[in-house]
């Protein structure tokens, strides 16, 4: 620990650079790996969603028919996908296989980055940080299956049905596909982040339970709202299980708060005990 709090800024630094070369090393190389495997990542979980034996498709199917909506079953996904740019489908794969690379390294970027943070923690913070890795690591990969399993087959649907006249023939350039699936999966990925990020800014004073309760009906309007855009047939029962999960992660988000203020004065009122026993 003397050494660690004796280092120069240039030191932090260049301890900062080798972290994130091996990031970046892990992350390029389950890269090349998915970029040799990319025909049947492609097949088998690119275009997995676009497919109406999806799982999730046939599980709405059954959830169909059990409560009665028959627009919860998906018999045809009417469109069709093609490469209108010379390096369209190139460019795609080096877009995939990224994307790949860093889901799969996301854990071990998270571990590096911690690292390189950890040491400069109190004892009591590193106690209380316990398990971060884990949860963060967790979290996205939890995200990663929402945007993925209900977001990205939801939103095909729903798109690739949406039509302003007959006359007009769905046909989706790869890129705009591939764009739109990334884009869905990492941001929930992200989005799925949010407790961790409550809990840093509960433990600076910015955000507190009492605050995020204030704006909970806010919340709910906003989660409903994203909901209704993204919901494919605009039924309840599609609606709830959009928006359910992002509720939750709104509620777990309090309570991860209200931890944090809980042991913040916790230890303010063990620290002002012992001011006044030393007086």
């Amino acid at each position: 620990m003397s050494e660690e709090k004796e280092m120069s800024f240039l030191d932090h630094l260049e301890e900062l650079r080798w972290h994130v070369v091996r990031s970046v090393a892990v992350t390029f190389i389950f890269m090349i790996a998915a970029f040799v495997n990319l025909s049947w990542i492609f097949e088998k979980i690119i275009l997995a969603p676009a497919k109406i034996d999806f799982p999730t498709f046939q599980i709405m199917c059954r959830l169909g028919d059990y409560v009665g909506i028959d627009s919860l079953c998906v018999t045809e996904l009417p469109f069709t996908l093609q490469s209108r740019n010379m390096m369209g489908q190139f460019m795609m794969s080096l877009t995939a296989s990224f994307v790949i690379g860093l889901i799969v390294a996301f854990p071990y970027v998270v571990w590096e980055f911690w690292s390189f943070i950890r040491p400069g923690l109190e004892i009591k913070e590193r106690k209380y940080s316990k398990g971060a890795v884990a949860a963060v690591s967790f979290l996205f990969l939890l995200g990663i299956s929402f945007g993925y399993y209900i977001l990205c087959p939801t939103t095909i649907w729903f798109l690739s049905t949406y039509s302003l006249s007959n006359m007009i023939v769905n046909e989706f350039d790869i890129t705009s596909y591939i764009s739109t699936i990334t884009g869905l999966i990492l941001g929930c990925g992200l989005l799925f982040e949010f407790p961790v990020v409550i809990y840093f800014l509960s433990k600076v004073g910015i955000v507190t339970p009492e605050l995020m309760r204030k704006y909970r009906k806010h919340s709910v309007v906003a989660i409903l709202i994203l909901g209704a855009v993204i919901t494919p047939s605009g039924d309840p029962f599609s609606l709830t299980v959009i928006s359910l999960p992002l509720y939750m992660l709104f509620e777990i988000s309090i309570f991860v708060s209200t931890m944090v203020v809980k042991q913040k004065r916790k230890q303010e009122e063990a620290e002002l005990l012992a001011d006044q026993r030393r007086e």
